[in-house]
């Protein structure tokens, strides 16, 4: 099985001790987002876990933790944008905190395992296409030693979040200007020895040398951790999405970042309120179990088909 920590909320910033006192008791449990009540207990030992995708903007309170996750395959999707306090409120400074954390996490794990996300791409007065070229051949300069590979994506206009990002005056880029940037940043990345591929975008760029990601990937995984997987592609995402299937540990409405364009924070105050009920000990990200809850284990087992052989690595 693989673990998404977490599409729902960012985990290495801000419940990175929870997170680790869950692989310490082998278990967490997780509320289904469509029914609160019902709590999966998913277990957590590596003998199940092939692989860990953490989803993050700021890893750096896991800096110092990382021998806790020897015993397990994982890597990072790190999201670096060059996005102000107006946009990304709570995120540290990108050239003072976020950058340098990017670089030393490559040089801790390998930069095979830090996936560079520059994502979503939106625009306004000041975050015009122009900006974007520039500010993506800037973070280039100072990342390309320490990573492989940049997915994009263009934001999404989800209904929660119209209401922040209106008086910004934001936007998702129009056709044209998608073409646009995406063609300058396969140009930019190509040059730094990046590659690049799009987060389930509908549109193909093949013709700029940009594919489809798998996120949440499992030849990635057999390459770190030298096995094969028998996994499927997950069902429960959107059919532009390349995802094999995962178990998410996030909760919505959590997450810390105070991103406007956040689709998983609905509501700030609830964010407030469910941030002030985490208890790193407890198995839940937030809360505790209640009389009305009902906690079944969640079916698990390894997707690991036997080890690769070197014929295999190539």
């Amino acid at each position: 099985m693989l673990i998404s920590a977490s599409r729902r909320t960012d985990i290495p910033a801000f419940y990175s001790e929870w997170f680790f006192q869950r692989l310490k008791e082998g278990y967490a449990y997780v509320r289904n987002p469509m029914n609160p009540h019902r709590v999966s207990e998913v277990l957590l030992s590596p003998d199940v876990v092939d692989g860990i995708v953490f989803w993050t903007k700021n890893p750096t309170p896991m800096l110092n933790r990382l021998d806790e996750l020897r015993e397990y395959p994982y890597y990072f999707q790190f999201t670096l944008t060059p996005y102000g306090t107006d946009v990304e409120r709570n995120v540290p400074s990108k050239n003072d905190v976020i950058i340098p954390t990017f670089q030393k996490l490559s040089a801790r794990i390998g930069k095979e395992c830090v996936i560079w996300r520059y994502d979503p791409i939106l625009v306004n007065d000041q975050y015009t296409v122009r900006y974007h070229i520039k500010h993506f051949g800037i973070l280039c300069d100072k990342i390309a030693d320490h990573t492989e590979k940049c997915t994009i994506s263009f934001l999404d206009l989800y209904k929660n979040i119209r209401r922040s990002i209106t008086p910004l005056g934001i936007c998702p880029p129009t056709a044209e200007q998608a073409e646009e940037l995406t063609e300058h940043f396969a140009d930019i990345a190509r040059e730094h020895g990046i590659s690049i591929d799009t987060c389930a975008e509908d549109i193909d760029f093949k013709k700029y040398g940009v594919g489809h990601a798998s996120c949440i990937d499992s030849k990635r995984f057999e390459r770190i951790g030298s096995f094969r997987l028998n996994v499927e592609r997950d069902r429960n995402q959107r059919a532009s999405c390349g995802c094999v299937s995962s178990i998410d540990l996030g909760a919505y409405n959590t997450c810390g970042n105070g991103c406007v364009y956040c689709y998983a924070n609905f509501n700030q105050t609830l964010v407030e309120d469910c941030r002030g009920k985490h208890n790193p000990f407890s198995p839940l990200l937030y809360g505790e179990i209640v009389a009305e809850d009902i906690v079944k284990p969640r079916e698990m087992k390894s997707f690991r088909d036997g080890q690769m052989s070197l014929f295999d690595l190539d």
